[in-house]
């Protein structure tokens, strides 16, 4: 099943909020579904209980525990709070009647306002002419990353005992989805492998704990078959755990996103 059919199941929570998800083995991480995704099917859902001009403006999901594949889930939303201008709303996906995924939504409408900062933040990476990632590797490369292409032009690969702690690059779509939407973002923003791995000399487990993730507006229209500029860097790595912080530019060069990631290494 492809990541369309996805969204567009989830978004059909609302109407039936009893009904569970399943999420096929091909989109798996580990022993957990691809981060991603679940994050943009919360995202897919809790949007149908919001106004359409009403944005995502920031969305914080934690990742509690795994969410298996091939396993049903149910997606709960509730709205916390929804004022004149802001909507606040939690959603959580739940499988075997634990929280696995649990993420609080900021939806809210544009103002006129007096202030005004222009976003000057740019990157000078040239858009790249094929994917440059690694294969796809047994029991090693996550089986979701079959869905995506990702360039690397800065950073060392995976479990190759580099010295570098950060990734620059770009990103997209392997088969070109009908359009790009905040759900697509979404998911693409967790593609790109924990910086801190690329240090390791052999394969080990490493997890996002917790993501913030803070949209820029306003977008220019873009084609589903356009790359992404990504630019992430490790703040700060020790006892296990790293932050980090990543910048995202459409192909018109506008920055459109912000994200910030807690991981963890268990090697």
């Amino acid at each position: 099943m492809d990541f369309d059919a996805l969204i567009e199941q989830a978004a059909t929570q609302r109407q039936q909020p009893e009904v569970e998800f399943t999420i096929p083995k091909d989109w798996s991480q580990g022993r957990t579904v691809f981060g991603g995704l679940s994050a943009a099917m919360l995202y897919a859902a809790t949007k149908e209980y919001v106004e359409a001009a009403r944005e995502l403006r920031s969305m914080t999901t934690n990742f509690v525990g795994p969410l298996a594949a091939q396993a049903p889930f149910s997606i709960h939303v509730e709205i916390i709070r929804e004022g004149k201008n802001v909507s606040q709303l939690q959603a959580r996906a739940i499988q075997d009647g634990k929280n696995c995924v649990v993420t609080q939504f900021c939806f809210a409408k544009g103002r006129q306002s007096k202030t005004f900062v222009e976003n000057t933040d740019s990157h000078n990476m040239a858009l790249p002419t094929k994917a440059k990632f690694i294969p796809q590797i047994p029991k090693v490369t996550p089986k979701f990353l079959r869905h995506y292409e990702l360039s690397i032009e800065s950073g060392g690969m995976p479990f190759t005992g580099k010295k570098s702690s950060h990734y620059y690059g770009w990103m997209r779509f392997k088969k070109a989805p009908k359009q790009i939407t905040q759900a697509h973002v979404i998911s693409m923003l967790d593609t790109w492998p924990p910086t801190l791995i690329q240090q390791l000399r052999w394969p080990a487990p490493a997890s996002t704990v917790s993501w913030n993730l803070e949209f820029i507006y306003p977008h220019k229209a873009v084609s589903p078959s356009d790359w992404f500029a990504y630019k992430e860097d490790t703040r700060q790595a020790a006892d296990g755990y790293g932050h980090t912080e990543a910048s995202v530019w459409d192909i018109h060069g506008q920055l459109i996103a912000l994200s910030r990631q807690t991981i963890a290494v268990f090697d």
